[in-house]
């Protein structure tokens, strides 16, 4: 079995192309750097199953492969927000030249999309039924837009070509890898508390996320390319235990056994208020959820940071606050 995996030196990427070698696959990896690292597979480029193609999408050689994994795009607010028409190309352009490739080699595809195609959501929890809430020229739109976009054109494909596909649609994720100056909510606090920084907190942190460790982030977008019968169908991936911010820095806090303060500024325009994936088309046609406990994540996700940037471990750990 032999996969290509576009974006796949970023962070989700990455350890997909890790499960895929685990599995005792090929896979080739597709990376222009934009937002993803070469470090992040440099693990993996002494195998002779690992291939690393350095360039745009609609650029890559038209290898044989039996699975595409189309994850390619800036995924960050800084990533998309410093890149939105590269963003936007990636999801447009890109997902055409991916879906070509599969079409060619009679491939299985995999669309990652995202939460963000529900915007700012009038319905919680969202589930697949949702249309969304999108402001399609707000300051996330590049993104949103894009991938609403890429889901069309990732159906249309199906309609037209008899095509093999599926989308994911990824809720909020995190895990080692995750670069910790792209924005995010985990990568941000956990960098401000091992500095000793405050944590910014945007308004009153009373905005909910609910986030899934990348390894069962992982498990989802293989259960959801590799099940029978998924052709054609939309998937929530995402963990449904939901906490506030706030919350969300007081344990950070905790785990990195930080004495960092928690600041609040004022809220950031766009902002969700609310984000919870409703999983139950995943669990029951999948057999699929999020297992793994949000301590265990966040010790593994924050002992990565502490390393990337050098900070002692202190010699009595913290405690997450129950909550």
């Amino acid at each position: 079995m032999r996969a290509l995996v576009t974006g796949g030196a970023g962070f989700i990427g990455s350890h997909l192309c890790d499960a895929l070698i685990e599995r005792g696959w090929a896979a080739v990896a597709v990376d222009n750097f934009i937002t993803g690292k070469r470090e992040n597979v440099a693990h993996l480029e002494g195998d002779e199953r690992f291939t690393l193609v350095a360039c745009d999408i609609e650029d890559a050689p038209r290898v044989a492969c039996d699975l595409v994994f189309h994850l390619a795009s800036p995924a960050s607010p800084v990533g998309y927000g410093r890149h939105p028409l590269e963003t936007l190309r990636a999801n447009s352009q890109g997902t055409w030249a991916a879906l070509d490739i599969a079409r060619a080699n009679g491939a299985k595809f995999l669309l990652a999309s995202t939460s963000e195609v529900y915007g700012d959501p009038l319905e919680h929890p969202q589930s697949e039924r949702y249309f969304g809430n999108v402001d399609p020229v707000g300051p996330r739109a590049c993104y949103d837009e894009g991938k609403r976009f890429a889901e069309a054109l990732t159906m249309s494909f199906a309609s037209a070509h008899g095509l093999d596909a599926r989308i994911v649609r990824i809720f909020n994720c995190y895990g080692p890898r995750n670069d910790i100056d792209d924005g995010r909510m985990v990568p941000t606090f956990a960098g401000q508390a091992l500095r000793g920084e405050p944590l910014t907190v945007h308004g009153d942190g009373a905005q909910t996320r609910s986030l899934c460790y990348v390894d069962d982030l992982v498990d989802g977008l293989l259960a959801a390319m590799l099940t029978a019968g998924t052709a054609g169908r939309v998937y929530n991936l995402g963990q449904p235990r939901e906490h506030s911010v706030l919350e969300f820095a007081q344990m950070i806090v905790g785990i990195a056994s930080s004495r960092s303060a928690i600041v609040h500024l004022p809220p950031r325009p766009g902002d969700i208020e609310r984000r919870k994936p409703d999983v139950r088309r995943a669990e029951a046609e999948l057999g699929w959820k999020a297992h793994r406990s949000l301590e265990h994540g966040l010790d593994r996700t924050i002992a990565w940071y502490r390393a990337q940037i050098a900070v002692p471990e202190p010699a009595e750990r913290g405690r997450v606050p129950t909550t």
